[in-house]
């Protein structure tokens, strides 16, 4: 008998750019689009069922959170935003991980970007601009000996990244899972309960071209950076191996 679906609560930190919020219907459609690649060609709703939370518009903050009890783990998206402000919506969040991790065993978290920032800085890890600057596109990472057991013994991985903030440490009782020169801090898990990426396994060549073409003509991108970046957006990466691995981790595995 197979098991039955998980509940997954997407919690979306950040509204997409316009086209590729015209794609995708949002960072939750983004999501579906990376689990229905890694669960093929099974249906998507065999693995899991998902919701959808905007966790930065709604008025009071933590409205739109879920109930603990009626999820099995929550996925917290990247965003625009930095991890270290103390804005409402952003506070009632890393209060949401504490609580989910304090006071529900059975939930487990995944933190992806802004997400794996907010999940350390929820466990006392200190998040901040980093002084190396910008990671972005696909970017290869060193995979630790933790890394490699989850990763099939891969000694490292390729996956799409668009950041410039970093958390400062692993949380205690976290292991490490892969690192770059410029992040240390690529990733961790603690078993059964929580696993964090830097990277962003659910972007695509698309959705990496018109952040670098944006960030680009705002003046954020200098002319290096965003031909470093538009030469590397294409490149083959391993993120649907990494959202399998998220399914092995909701599942138990690891």
């Amino acid at each position: 008998m197979s098991p039955a679906p998980l509940r997954l609560a997407i919690l979306e930190a950040d509204t997409p750019l316009p086209g590729i919020d015209a794609r995708y219907h949002g960072y939750y459609g983004v999501f579906t689009h990376l689990f229905i690649r890694a669960v093929a060609p099974a249906p998507l709703s065999s693995a899991l069922i998902l919701s959808r939370h905007d966790v930065v518009n709604a008025d009071p903050p933590a409205s739109s959170h879920p109930s603990l009890s009626d999820v099995d783990a929550l996925l917290i998206t990247g965003s625009k935003h930095s991890a270290f402000e103390d804005t409402p919506w952003i506070l009632a969040l890393v209060d949401l991980v504490r609580r989910a991790l304090a006071h529900t065993p059975r939930l487990r978290v995944i933190g992806v970007c802004f997400g794996h920032q907010i999940v350390s800085r929820a466990l006392g890890v200190p998040v901040r601009r980093a002084d190396a600057g910008w990671e972005v596109s696909v970017t290869e990472t060193r995979l630790t000996l933790a890394g490699q057991a989850l990763f099939d013994g891969r000694e490292t991985l390729k996956i799409q990244q668009m950041h410039r903030d970093q958390a400062l440490g692993v949380p205690p009782g976290a292991t490490l899972l892969a690192s770059t020169d410029k992040c240390p801090n690529h990733g961790f898990v603690i078993p059964g309960r929580v696993i964090t990426v830097q990277g962003h396994p659910e972007f695509t060549d698309d959705i990496m071209e018109e952040i670098l073409e944006t960030r680009h003509s705002a003046g954020l991108f200098d002319d290096e950076l965003f031909r470093d970046g538009m030469g590397r957006r294409g490149e083959e990466h391993d993120g649907v191996l990494m959202a399998k691995v998220f399914l092995e981790f909701l599942r138990g595995a690891s």
